[in-house]
């Protein structure tokens, strides 16, 4: 069971990036799934989550109209477009299933499975 996430890099401020988050060994339909992300020396943050159920999306205040979550269960892979970039996106994001996307956010179980991590840089 892996998840692996790609399309992180250096972006001007304003700037969007796609990220992708591709599963092998599991069937992402079948899972509540969620975006995280990690800035230097703070807390991990549940940015968006997915529902299995296909009901609305959570997208945490700091992204919403900015930020748009998709699936693409043929590839089985998850996707963040994230336009209109502010440097204080700037974090390592992250991939994972969770037990609940809940309107609080997504809730890690004990066997969430988490992506790598790719890093997106925004400059200002």
């Amino acid at each position: 069971v892996q998840l692996v996430e790609s399309g992180g890099g250096l972006v001007q401020a304003g700037g969007s990036l796609r990220l992708s988050c591709a599963a092998s060994g599991l069937t992402l339909e079948n899972y509540d799934i969620g975006w995280f992300r990690q800035a230097p020396g703070k807390e991990y943050e549940g940015v968006s989550c997915s529902r299995s159920s296909g009901s609305a999306p959570y997208y945490v205040d700091s992204v919403k109209g900015r930020f748009t979550i998709s699936r693409d269960n043929a590839k089985n892979t998850l996707y963040l477009q994230m336009n209109s970039l502010k440097p204080e996106d700037t974090a390592v994001y992250y991939c994972a299933t969770v037990s609940d996307c809940s309107g609080d956010g997504p809730i890690v179980g004990e066997f969430s499975t988490w992506g790598q991590g790719t890093q997106v840089t925004v400059s200002s």
